[in-house]
């Protein structure tokens, strides 16, 4: 992984980058959504916060990732990359 953000990230790879981190972090997302102080207009903004972390990675990362076969082999090597 690169040390340099990068301004935006493929489409491709941030839906799978988002869906990654809503897996690893379901749980603690569940905690913040059934908090008393969590509204609907909260969740633009988390989904903002969890964006960002697609852009942490260079192009080239993003494209080796998006590249990789699905499914479980690919899930798993995938998870080493992220």
């Amino acid at each position: 992984m690169s040390s340099k953000p990068t301004k935006q990230s493929s489409p491709e790879f941030t839906s799978y980058y988002l869906q990654r981190a809503t897996q690893e972090l379901s749980e603690d997302l569940d905690k913040i959504r059934n908090a008393e102080d969590f509204k609907a207009d909260s969740i633009p903004f988390l989904v903002h916060a969890l964006q960002q972390g697609a852009g942490l990675f260079s192009p080239e990362d993003q494209k080796r990732v998006v590249a990789e076969p699905k499914g479980k082999e690919g899930d798993a090597q995938r998870d080493e990359d992220i």
